[in-house]
């Protein structure tokens, strides 16, 4: 399978390969803006207030706010990277 996709993008044009390039980086900082929204609505609060209230800690290390912070940060990463592109 992998093949077939290399040889259709090695056919397109530059034009064609930018324009999917770009929409992917779209596709990406919608989806990194959209978990950061979700989170925010969660903890009613932007991450830098999760942090600085240090909310992990506060629900005793509970799997599941450790999990949301690391994927709220990692969202935020994309964020700025996608943008950076």
């Amino acid at each position: 399978m992998s093949a077939v996709i290399e040889k259709s993008i090695k056919k397109m044009s530059v034009p064609k390969k930018e324009e999917m390039i770009k929409a992917e980086y779209l596709r990406r900082l919608i989806r990194y803006k959209t978990i950061n929204e979700s989170f925010k609505k969660k903890y009613k609060m932007t991450n830098e207030e999760f942090e600085s209230k240090n909310i992990v800690r506060d629900r005793d290390y509970s799997w599941e706010v450790e999990s949301d912070s690391q994927e709220w940060e990692a969202a935020l990463d994309g964020i700025d990277t996608m943008l950076a592109k």
